[in-house]
């Protein structure tokens, strides 16, 4: 009996210690519980205040996936503010049979962040780097630079001597390269402009496409962008522009197509393939640091904003090698680049003056041209891809009264644009505007241009 009421107060005095450490170990959990509730509570308000602090900036930053991209990469909403428009040289070179190196592709490439406007400036191949013209020979056309030396700055100075231009960075993208690219995007849908039909056993270049719009793939597109003639001489219509004019026109329109292509939203997932092919393919001494500052605000560029142009001059074979060469004329080419690349921001800055200051809009109508619409030079520029538009819009602004000068051609742009250059009044411009039915006015001020207004006939001008 003794020892049965002995095992009960043992087990009662286990199952008591048993509760104990059950009760205490529940205490401990509660505890351990309340103090996970309090950390996770707190990463919880930190990642809701980091969170906030991060939507905030990308909002400052203009929002969207370019601020979200430049919060990102540590900028604030000054970063932009402080970038100046980036320009740089774009060679495309591939080689021969014997391995010597071609230089296709030569391009001035300009893009500020601020404003969003771009500008391609094309030089052609048979650009003459010589001081003696009728001394010329092949060796110093500017397409024999690169291949000759096999250094970029050689042809970066070339170009600088050429354009009055400061260019400090270069991109020299290979053939492979580029058919690679068109490839990783999925193809390009472009209208190319006439049939093809081009062979060249010295490099392996085949080309054999029919006019129209189609898809084209990388082995295509290489054929698109280096095409200057048939096999029976013939060439592109010339309102077009014939031979190197054609070819770097299509060039142009080729370029934006792509960029168009690149940036839809599918092509993010690609990003990795597209860097993969850029590693390999492109040589540059653009720094990553300096990169890395305008990718943000160029995803989001548009390609309407995109201007571009030919270097002015005349080619000529007057040389005692008898040797084919593109002149560049020194005083347009002046003017051009002043147009293209300091201008357009001067505008900008003037048209954000203006909003904020009417004493100094007011200040400058004492200095406005006095001239009649008839004592003004036009010129028309068309950008319209049909020749028809051309004579149509210089008809009608004769009929009007007005004296056209001189007209042009460049590579298709969505808007047109009527350019005053001399201080011309706003009642002209605006007449020219009502003329044509169309038109965006805005301020050049090139005291040095041979007329007073330039027209750029856009895609929306519509000859009736």
């Amino acid at each position: 009996m003794k020892e049965n009421n002995n095992n009960k107060r043992e087990n009662k005095k286990g199952n008591s210690k048993k509760q104990n450490n059950i009760k205490t170990k529940q205490k401990t959990n509660k505890k351990k519980k309340k103090v996970w509730k309090k950390v996770l509570l707190i990463i919880l308000l930190l990642l809701l205040v980091a969170g906030g602090v991060f939507a905030y900036k990308v909002h400052k930053n203009g929002g969207g996936l370019t601020g979200i991209l430049a919060t990102a990469v540590g900028h604030d909403e000054d970063t932009k503010k402080n970038l100046e428009e980036f320009k740089c040289l774009v060679l495309g070179i591939s080689t021969d049979e014997e391995g010597a190196l071609l230089t296709d592709t030569i391009m001035v490439a300009s893009y500020n962040p601020n404003t969003q406007k771009a500008t391609l400036l094309s030089i052609p191949r048979d650009t003459y780097t010589g001081t003696n013209p009728a001394k010329a020979t092949a060796y110093q056309k500017i397409n024999s630079v690169y291949s000759r030396k096999k250094d970029p700055q050689d042809v970066l100075d070339a170009v600088n001597d050429i354009t009055g231009l400061n260019l400090q960075y270069y991109v020299i993208v290979k053939t492979e390269g580029f058919i690679k690219l068109v490839d990783a995007i999925g193809g390009v849908t472009f209208n190319v402009p006439i049939d093809m039909d081009y062979d060249d056993t010295s490099q392996d270049l085949h080309i054999h496409l029919k006019a129209g719009e189609q898809e084209l793939d990388g082995d295509k597109a290489e054929q698109l962008v280096r095409f200057r003639h048939n096999n029976d001489g013939t060439s592109y219509p010339e309102e077009y522009g014939d031979n190197d004019l054609g070819r770097m026109r299509t060039q142009r329109d080729f370029i934006m197509a792509v960029i168009k292509q690149t940036a839809k939203v599918e092509n993010i997932f690609k990003i990795g393939e597209i860097l993969d092919v850029a590693q390999e393919n492109v040589i540059t001494n653009i720094d990553f640091n300096v990169a890395k500052d305008y990718i943000p605000y160029a995803v989001e560029f548009n390609t309407d904003n995109l201007l571009t142009a030919t270097l002015p001059g005349v080619s000529t074979n007057k040389n005692d090698a008898g040797t084919w060469v593109f002149l560049h004329d020194k005083e347009e080419t002046a003017e051009l680049i002043q147009e293209l690349f300091y201008d357009r921001d001067k505008e900008e800055e003037e048209q954000e003056g203006n909003t904020t200051n009417t004493t100094n809009t007011t200040s400058n109508t004492s200095t406005v041209s006095t001239k009649t619409k008839s004592e003004i030079k036009v010129e028309v520029v068309n950008g319209t891809g049909t020749s028809s538009n051309l004579q149509k819009a210089v008809d009608d602004l004769e009929e009007a009264g007005y004296n056209v000068t001189s007209t042009d051609v460049i590579n298709t742009t969505s808007k047109t644009i009527i350019m005053n250059k001399k201080n011309i009044g706003d009642a002209i411009l605006e007449g020219i505007e009502q003329t044509l039915e169309t038109g965006m006015i805005e301020e050049s001020n090139a005291s040095t241009s041979k007329v007073d207004v330039t027209v750029i006939l856009g895609r929306d001008y519509n000859a009736k």
